[in-house]
């Protein structure tokens, strides 16, 4: 019988392999946290924080507000959908907009009404609703 070397085995290079695969990989995840973590000193940060977002053209303060202001609002997503103070401050300043808006139409028509004071002006939610109980000239009475 053949005796073999016992320096020759296979049992050393397997171990030889997993030895490089453990650093290689150890320096490899090393490398990533510190590239992730910013690793290199307080001025060579990689990954720098990023502010919360805010509304990217907010409503204007010191104006009315108008349909363009409106159409070109843009509010931000976030994980869950949208911000909920934002949305919060945009519904409060439209409605306060759209309330002040009213006081003034009501204020001017009942200044350019004869009497001055008489019946108030219908809203636009008044005139919606009514329906006409008259026919019209052009129309037959009905029989």
């Amino acid at each position: 019988m053949a005796r073999s070397d016992p320096t020759d085995s296979g049992v050393g290079r397997g171990s030889h392999v997993f030895w490089f695969l453990l650093i290689a990989m150890v320096v490899v995840v090393t490398a990533v946290t510190l590239a992730v973590v910013g690793g290199g000193g307080d001025d060579a940060a990689v990954l720098p924080d990023a502010g919360p977002e805010h509304l990217v053209d907010p409503l204007p303060e010191h104006r009315p507000v108008a349909r363009a202001d409106v159409e070109a609002l843009r509010i931000p997503v976030v994980l869950r959908g949208y911000r909920m103070a934002d949305v919060d401050d945009v519904l409060s300043r439209l409605g306060a907009e759209l309330a002040e808006r009213d006081a003034r139409i009501a204020e001017l028509q009942s200044a350019a009404s004869p009497s001055g004071g008489g019946r108030p002006a219908p809203s636009p939610a008044d005139i919606e609703t009514e329906s006409p109980t008259e026919p019209s000239s052009d129309e037959e009475p009905r029989r």
